[in-house]
């Protein structure tokens, strides 16, 4: 496929842990989250996601762990979403860590709900650079998708140059992605082309796991807030 240019877009991915006396508000989103997302200006596309335990990628969901992904018209509105909008504010208030990082494509492969995200980055000579990959599993083909699962989750825990990674999803066992984010190109690569990771989209490839799949490459910038302890920008 070709990759329409968009010199504008920017996506943001909000990862949030929800404090424990807010877990109600928090529940809450996956059923009424979209609504506040329809008044957001500039806002173009968006996906509230659940977390795998541990922010990991799993069968097993986290209770309190969960996400936003949204594409933007361009960077002035993405930067309004995050420091002004009322909706990140309440996001703030009731999480004990906050995640967000601005993303800009350089590569995409495949659509998620329908959509290819623009390209309008240069893939970057060093890194840091950041990645998603999400698929919708076909039902009859999940059980072997995810007996799969494990050892990926495992080879990334220990990807050399892996700097960050969490699993997210639109709904369990069959809509789900990974995010990452890696010192380089070259890191990132080496862990999509070998062990597990490989063998794992081998099998997809040649039993038709997916109805849909996406994979795309980001330029990160103004990473902020804390992840699993760790503090950014």
């Amino acid at each position: 496929m070709t990759n329409r240019v968009d010199r504008g877009a920017v996506a943001v991915l909000v990862l949030v842990d929800i404090a424990p006396g807010s877990r109600a508000w928090g529940f809450g989103r996956f059923v009424v989250g979209r609504f506040d997302l329809y008044r957001v200006p500039g806002l173009r596309f968006f996906k509230v996601l659940g977390s795998g335990y541990e922010s990991g990628f799993g069968l097993r969901p986290s209770v309190s762990r969960q996400g936003l992904f949204c594409l933007f018209d361009d960077e002035p509105a993405a930067d309004a979403f995050l420091a002004e909008s009322t909706l990140a504010a309440r996001y703030r208030s009731h999480a004990r860590e906050f995640f967000a990082v601005k993303l800009k494509a350089f590569s995409c492969r495949g659509s998620w709900a329908g959509m290819s995200f623009p390209v309008n980055a240069q893939a970057p000579a060093s890194g840091p650079i950041a990645a998603l990959t999400r698929a919708s599993i076909r039902l009859p083909k999940a059980a072997a998708f995810w007996r799969q699962a494990p050892l990926t989750q495992r080879s990334l825990d220990g990807a050399q140059g892996c700097l960050f990674s969490a699993g997210v999803g639109e709904a369990p066992l069959l809509r789900q992605a990974t995010f990452t984010m890696w010192d380089s190109v070259a890191h990132m690569d080496a862990y999509a082309r070998s062990g597990a990771h490989l063998e794992a989209i081998k099998a997809a490839q040649r039993h038709g796991y997916f109805s849909e799949s996406m994979f795309v490459r980001f330029v990160p910038s103004g990473a902020q807030g804390t992840w699993l302890g760790r503090r950014y920008g």
